[in-house]
């Protein structure tokens, strides 16, 4: 059954060589997400009522769904794919029993790390919390700025958003104690952050980001363990859902994982069809060029000029 209609946004279909989007094209789509309660418990969210909107984006569907999705909507173009493991936390435990998990090297380096920031610092850790209104509101006074620096604002447009609406998005998820936030300080000033919305029993991953000066500290590392030492305090929360997307992050930190992809489905037309086999054309190529690099060991001279 579809559900009645919802809010469309423009989403733009990215080239993208490393970090850097080369072009992009916009599609008007209204998203469909997968929650890790829907993974888990085999549903499917209910597909929106599509008018002028040129179709869906589809984030985190595992394999199951995708051909449900498929007799919901038949005809639609699928492409612009991305797969991937969907990492999460089990936080049923204690955040000694998650330390645990990873083997002694692991741990021995994870110590050594946050050791370093401390010795930077003058040898303690200054981590903030922020949760109700008017702490989020000292939180983003802070945090902004700082995401501005980051890679992800940069490059990819991802920073912790800005515009008045999102700002009374987060008010209001602090007011129904919805949300936890971070800043790590360094000499008193923030050099990392992390947004975590909450939805019932589950911290969403929802933004990290840190002052690239400071990566010889491993600044994101050594936030992310820290706040989760105060999060397993709480005895709340039972996933820590690191959504769609893969990365070394999130590996690194996950217990679990579950295959999944993001993905259009597009109303079958000449200009859609273009638009997806182009990008998959650009994307065989870009995987073929990044095979040629990894087998002349040029890798690390040509991640260093994208960041650039």
């Amino acid at each position: 059954m579809k559900a009645p209609t919802q809010l469309s946004a423009p989403y733009e279909v990215a080239f993208t060589l490393g970090s850097r989007r080369l072009l992009t094209i916009e599609r008007e789509v209204v998203t469909l997400a997968f929650s890790l309660q829907d993974i888990f418990h085999g549903r499917v969210p209910a597909v929106p009522q599509l008018t002028s909107v040129e179709g869906l984006r589809v984030l985190s569907a595992p394999t199951s769904a995708e051909a449900r999705l498929r007799e919901v909507m038949p005809g639609f173009l699928i492409g612009a794919r991305e797969t991937y493991e969907r990492s999460y936390i089990e936080m049923s435990g204690t955040y000694e029993t998650y330390l645990a998990r990873f083997s002694g090297k692991t741990r021995s380096t994870l110590r050594r790390k946050r050791r370093k920031f401390e010795e930077a610092d003058g040898g303690t850790l200054d981590l903030r919390s922020y949760r109700t209104p008017d702490e989020i509101e000292r939180f983003l006074h802070l945090a902004q700025p700082l995401s501005r620096l980051t890679y992800q604002a940069r490059l990819l447009d991802a920073g912790l958003p800005e515009d008045e609406q999102a700002r009374t998005a987060m008010y209001g998820l602090a007011e129904a104690d919805r949300l936890r936030a971070f800043l790590l300080f360094l000499h008193g000033e923030p050099v990392a952050y992390l947004y975590l919305p909450i939805e019932r029993d589950t911290l969403i991953y929802a933004h990290l980001g840190y002052d690239p000066r400071h990566a010889g500290l491993s600044p994101g590392t050594v936030l992310q363990m820290a706040a989760l030492e105060q999060l397993f305090a709480e005895r709340r929360f039972r996933y820590f859902d690191f959504t769609e997307g893969d990365g070394a992050h999130k590996a690194q930190f996950r217990t679990a994982s579950v295959p999944c992809a993001s993905f259009l489905m597009l109303r079958p037309s000449v200009a859609n069809g273009a638009l997806l086999a182009s990008l998959a054309a650009f994307d065989r190529m870009v995987a073929g060029a990044k095979s040629m690099v990894t087998r002349t060991g040029a890798e690390t001279r040509v991640r260093r000029a994208l960041k650039a």
